[in-house]
């Protein structure tokens, strides 16, 4: 059940963002007495060979243009009367242009119509984001807030920082804002040297290429992260920690024979007891209690731990209606940035960053197992980002691709030939076709083969 919701809010997301995409193009096209022959949602043929599997599973024409739903589910088209599209059809190249079609505009005019898709999709964004920040506002943990330190996993260690340790900026001065996403920020910008406070000492500490595969590797998911105490909130009946004694409010202050001061080294320590028995040191009050326990092979011992705001302040900020539209806007900014510098290290050779690209798979993991709006528009507003820099990407057939070649027409004057625009169309089709197969392998790879 929780597959098919993740794949039902894929297929809903990609719809919206597909559909307002191609009206994009289709909007800009009657705004200019384009003809617009076919919309659709989905491909109705075997994306990208036009001529396998030419069906529709719903199709109906309203004046001079056919609307459909295909049955491949990866896309969707608007076909323009007059210009070299995915559907490879150049049956109109053998007449006279007309006044309706796309090759017989002005080229201001052809340029708007190729960017229109783009535009609306940044424009979704932007309206998402406004719209979340209105609703639900926005709350984080600033770096400052995080009182007791960081608490470092072990590859972070190898870089020089030890439990504790607070974060204060990068690279001799840029500030962290968000306590939760350092190592995407200092991924994202490349850092070369992070500053830290340690027991009052400020120092700075080199950034290695291998921490940079480590947290694209894992998302920067514990690389630093907020310490907390050990505090056990509650206590699953018939747990390892119930048998053992542990009750709501207990601090764990000790594993075995190792000091703990961090809810994260609790987890690193227990896993050096599985299937093994030792003993747990917990302050109770003014009093110190020993739980002897059996760690399960799982190592989770049934008990909730108090969350991030029993113990530090999350920074929560409302927006009013019209407040929320720059910052609506500003995240869309701040998201487009943010997702040009990750395709930068796409092609990074020493962070092999290839590796991390997906296809529909990993996207479609990205929703949550159960259906949740927020997030889903969330993720929804980061595709529509995502799409509108793919597409401006000057590859013949997505639409810098055409962009370019109109730009180049209105700067030398002569747009290029027939024959180029069919030859330069087929090669798009080939490269997005190989990115296409590229991205499904390192999914496939990752889903079935990693850590061998």
């Amino acid at each position: 059940m929780e597959t098919f919701i993740k794949i039902a809010q894929f297929i809903l997301s990609l719809s919206i963002l597909v559909t307002l995409h191609e009206f994009g193009h289709y909007i800009t096209a009657r705004m200019f007495k384009t003809r617009v022959e076919r919309f659709y949602l989905f491909f109705d043929f075997m994306f990208p060979f036009p001529t396998v599997l030419n069906f529709a599973l719903f199709k109906k024409k309203i004046g001079d243009t056919e609307y459909g739903l295909g049955w491949f589910p990866l896309g969707g088209y608007v076909k323009i009367a007059g210009m070299i599209d995915e559907s490879m059809d150049e049956e109109f190249l053998k007449s006279e242009p007309q006044p309706w079609e796309f090759r017989s505009k002005p080229a201001w005019q052809r340029l708007i119509i190729m960017l229109g898709g783009i535009i609306v999709n940044i424009l979704l964004a932007i309206v998402i984001y406004w719209q979340l920040l209105y609703f639900n506002g926005e709350s984080y943990l600033p770096v400052e807030n995080a009182k007791y330190g960081f608490a470092i996993d072990s590859v972070g260690k190898t870089m020089g920082l030890q439990d504790g340790d607070k974060m204060v900026s990068y690279d001799g001065g840029k500030v962290f804002k968000n306590s939760q996403t350092i190592g995407i920020d200092l991924l994202l910008n490349n850092a070369k040297t992070l500053q830290i406070e340690r027991k009052g000492q400020k120092m700075s500490l080199p950034v290695p290429i291998d921490v940079y595969k480590h947290i694209m590797a894992s998302k920067g998911l514990d690389f630093v992260s907020p310490a907390i105490p050990a505090m056990i909130d509650s206590v699953y009946p018939k747990s390892p920690i119930d048998i053992a004694g542990g009750k709501h409010g207990d601090q764990i202050i000790q594993v075995d024979s190792v000091p703990i001061a961090y809810f994260q080294q609790f987890k690193q320590q227990v896993q050096n007891f599985k299937k093994d028995s030792t003993y747990l040191l917990v302050l109770r009050g003014p009093d110190t209690v020993k739980l002897n326990i059996v760690i399960p092979d799982s190592a989770i011992l049934g008990f909730r731990a108090y969350s991030f705001d029993k113990f530090l302040t999350i920074v929560e900020k409302k927006y009013g209606f019209f407040e929320s539209f720059p910052a609506g806007a500003k995240r869309t900014w701040t998201g487009l940035v943010n997702y040009i510098k990750q395709f930068r290290i796409i092609f990074n050779p020493d962070l092999k960053g290839y590796k991390q690209v997906g296809s529909f798979l990993t996207i479609g993991q990205q929703f949550s197992p159960k259906w949740d709006w927020e997030r889903f528009w969330g993720l929804t507003a980061f595709l529509s980002i995502a799409l509108a820099f793919v597409n401006l990407l000057p590859i013949p057939a997505l639409d810098g691709g055409h962009a370019l070649f109109t730009i180049y027409e209105m700067i030398v004057g002569r747009a290029p030939s027939d024959k180029f625009l069919e030859r330069a169309q087929v090669v798009g089709m080939i490269i997005i076709f190989a990115l296409m197969f590229f991205a499904i392998g390192n999914d496939i790879l990752r889903t079935f083969f990693s850590g061998h």
